[in-house]
């Protein structure tokens, strides 16, 4: 055991109300059952949360993301960081599998909040020591925070699916310039060339319309990247713009499977072959096309979990 391990006590993981499934897979990997809580909901909408047994002394991972109903989620993470605080937890580790308002990361815009920073604030005030994310929608984000943190990717879990396909005839498109430096990333761990869509903000609501594509996809197995999917509109129009210009089969990958309305029809009016995702947000059965693919980041979690209860270093899991 290091110093680390025995200054902060035993691992005691907690899921949230957002992810229960993950939160059990973390579990399984590691071998640490789930620590028992009870979450209220009062008839005013309040929040209580109650602890099944002391963590005194004890690493606390509390497991939530931010998925609908997001407020509640969000509030129920931080009265379960200040319940487990104000039991005298030895270190207190959040695990967002999904942040929220991470495209809120700048003031793009007169007279608007960057909701990122003030949701960072909230986590740190509530009593937070670490944080752990997955695929932040900006880097940036990270310098909002003043206590450590582990920004992690599914870049690894993603792209290691694909290597087991053809890929001989194929491109990575990325729906828009902004995305375009980790689209460079995938196609370099694919080996296949890369092509961006370029688009231009209309409009004063934020609404895009894609203008061209820059590269070459006619005759090509195209693979769409992107790190969340909300309405699916820029992946609509980035289909249509590779389909105009010849693309063959279309895949589409991303990380977070936010997928609010229209999402889901679009996907289904889609020429799509395959869209594959993890599970940082649970789909739930209404949304699961049988062209999905689900893929877990339960193990990636479980292991930087425990480098972090142990003070190993996560960067060795992707050779950093």
């Amino acid at each position: 055991m290091t110093s680390s391990t025995i200054s902060y006590g035993d691992i005691k993981l907690f899921a949230g109300s957002s992810c229960p499934e993950l939160a059990q897979r973390i579990s399984d990997h590691l071998n640490i059952p789930l620590s028992p809580w009870k979450v209220i909901d009062f008839p005013n909408e309040n929040l209580l949360v109650k602890l099944g047994g002391s963590v005194r002394g004890q690493d606390v991972y509390i497991i939530q993301g931010h998925s609908r109903p997001v407020h509640r989620n969000i509030m129920e993470m931080l009265l379960a960081i200040d319940c487990v605080k104000r039991d005298s937890a030895g270190r207190v580790t959040v695990v967002m599998p999904f942040l929220a308002y991470s495209q809120s990361d700048k003031k793009d815009q007169p007279r608007i909040p960057i909701s990122a920073r003030l949701l960072a604030d909230l986590i740190e005030v509530s009593g937070a020591d670490r944080w752990i994310t997955v695929d932040l929608h900006s880097d940036q984000i990270q310098g909002f925070y003043k206590i450590p943190g582990d920004a992690l990717t599914a870049f690894y879990i993603l792209t290691d699916y694909l290597r087991k396909q053809d890929l001989s005839n194929s491109v990575v498109v990325t729906p828009d310039l902004g995305f375009a430096k980790k689209g460079r990333n995938y196609a370099a761990a694919l080996n296949v060339p890369l092509a961006f869509i370029e688009k231009r903000r209309i409009g004063n609501d934020g609404r895009r319309e894609a203008l061209s594509l820059i590269g070459n996809v006619e005759g090509k197995n195209v693979i769409i990247v992107d790190d969340l999917v909300d309405t699916a509109g820029s992946i609509k129009q980035a289909i249509e713009v590779v389909k105009a210009h010849g693309a063959l089969d279309v895949q589409v990958v991303f990380t977070h499977p936010v997928l609010s309305d229209p999402a889901t029809e679009r996907f289904s009016s889609l020429p799509i072959k395959e869209i594959i995702t993890t599970d940082t947000i649970p789909i739930p059965e209404k949304n699961m096309l049988p062209n999905i693919t689900v893929l877990s980041v339960a193990s990636l979690l479980g292991e930087v979990i425990l480098r972090t209860h142990e003070g190993r270093s996560v960067g060795e899991l992707f050779n950093e």
